[in-house]
């Protein structure tokens, strides 16, 4: 894989992709938990984003690897950047779990319906596996941000004293 595309290094492009889609996963895959009458509608939606933001983190982490030979160890980051994937595969089985029970229980009869029990279960477990996303996603990308800026705030960085 290309380490940089029209010279900018590709790692920050990549995670991108993964700041932007797995939150949004990670709120879909909550929003279906919490309202069931919208797995049918917006399910596989659901599933799709959460698919390719899955997909995505390897490609940041590997292109994170090929930045780290050029620019040095980020630390933490690369620490953390490697358990996302961890965070994600359950959150896409959480969305893939919530569609399937939906379509079975439109497709069975009564009898043949998901336990309400288990139904909750998989809705909690959903939340608390998005929720946990959302926490990790900031981690990585807040220790990513300090492994380029330093712990000094963006604004401040390159400015002297204005006293």
């Amino acid at each position: 894989m290309p380490d940089t595309v029209n010279g900018l290094p590709l790692h920050p492009l990549v995670v991108h992709a993964v700041v932007v889609l797995l939150p949004l996963a990670a709120l879909g895959v909550a929003a279906l938990a919490v309202r069931p009458s919208w797995r049918g509608r917006y399910g596989g939606l659901v599933v799709l984003i959460t698919a390719l933001a899955t997909a995505a983190i390897p490609l940041a982490t590997s292109s994170g690897e090929s930045l780290e030979h050029r620019v040095g160890d980020p630390g933490e980051h690369a620490e953390l950047g490697d358990t996302l994937i961890w965070f994600a595969l359950p959150l896409l089985v959480a969305a893939v779990a919530l569609v399937w029970l939906h379509r079975r229980d439109t497709r069975s009869s009564d009898s043949r319906r998901t336990p309400r029990a288990l139904a909750v279960v998989v809705a909690v477990l959903a939340v608390v596996v998005a929720v946990a996303n959302l926490v990790q996603v900031y981690r990585v990308g807040d220790s990513g941000a300090k492994a380029v800026w330093g712990s000094a705030p963006a604004a401040s960085v390159g400015h002297g004293d204005d006293d």
